[in-house]
């Protein structure tokens, strides 16, 4: 068994190629083969999001904290809140994030194909971002 005390993981700040607005990273993990799980707590202040991307075997969010907004490409904006999980089929791609007001925390959740978890696209614009979201 290992532990990954929290005193020992770092945080780290998200990357403008990937994050638009304040995101932070932290208890980053990627298991050893033959597993291809990798992970970590991702927290977007208000307004931040990912760029669009995809995922080779899909990405579980389970939310932590907050209210946030996703989108599969050619789908509506969805609203999601703390306590939901999320699922991100295979090769969708997507974008999610903290809404303009309140932050976000997740965990994210994904396996590796040939070593990679993600596949990183452009930025989200203001136009798609600040779109009406679908909420229950």
């Amino acid at each position: 068994m290992d532990i990954m005390r929290k005193a020992d993981q770092k945080t780290t700040e998200g990357s403008a190629d990937y994050f638009t607005g304040r995101v932070t990273i932290t208890g980053q993990f990627q298991r050893e083969a033959p597993s291809r799980v990798s992970g970590a707590l991702v927290r977007f202040e208000p307004g931040a999001r990912t760029a669009w991307h995809t995922h080779p075997l899909g990405q579980t969010l389970i939310i932590t904290e907050g209210v946030g907004w996703t989108q599969i490409e050619g789908g509506p904006k969805l609203e999601f809140h703390a306590g939901d999980i999320l699922w991100c089929p295979a090769e969708h791609r997507h974008w999610h994030g903290a809404t303009p007001h309140e932050a976000m925390s997740h965990i994210a959740i994904q396996e590796g194909l040939n070593g990679t978890p993600v596949t990183w696209m452009e930025h989200v614009t203001e136009a798609e971002y600040l779109a009406p979201a679908q909420t229950d």
